[in-house]
């Protein structure tokens, strides 16, 4: 029997099971300082579908990392100046005005609109998440190099039997 060594090497190895976190949020660096602050605790976004969920963690660059405390499909026409402050501008239309510059094309094809509310971790926890992160990511790739080498020494062992036939 005349197996290649393509055939052995075709064979996927196990497969390791991502850690999943909600998407990360980028904003406009105009933003930044407000989140920092405080002052934006919220943001409206336009997607097809719901992309977050309450409870998650997920982290903007130059903030870290935060928690989602709610989503929520809104209608931008009901916002008013009190849904507005949250997200860091005086007014509803001041809002609606950055939303259509923001998001034309997904106005345009009828994307949805929600409100998502988050919180920025303290110091103490978002070092602690980074260094979760880092022993996170150190771990899969002992994981994946353990992986790697037991499919290598399987390909090696069914190699040295057909060798010996």
């Amino acid at each position: 029997m005349n197996i290649g060594v393509v055939g052995l090497v075709s064979q996927r190895f196990p497969p390791i099971i991502p850690y999943t976190c909600a998407p990360m949020l980028l904003f406009k660096k105009k933003f930044i300082e407000l989140i920092r602050n405080g002052e934006k605790t919220q943001t409206i976004r336009l997607w097809d579908r719901v992309r977050m969920r309450a409870g998650q963690r997920s982290y903007i660059p130059g903030i870290g990392y935060i928690s989602i405390l709610s989503v929520e499909q809104i209608e931008l026409e009901r916002l008013t100046d009190t849904d507005a402050v949250p997200d860091g501008f005086a007014t509803a239309e001041l809002l609606r005005d950055e939303i259509r510059s923001i998001y034309a094309d997904e106005l345009a094809r009828g994307q949805k609109a929600f409100r998502v509310r988050f919180r920025v971790f303290p110091p103490r926890e978002q070092k602690r998440m980074k260094e979760e992160r880092r022993q996170r990511k150190e771990r899969e790739a002992a994981e994946k190099r353990c992986a790697e080498a037991a499919f290598v020494e399987k390909a090696l062992d069914k190699l040295r039997t057909l060798a010996g036939k």
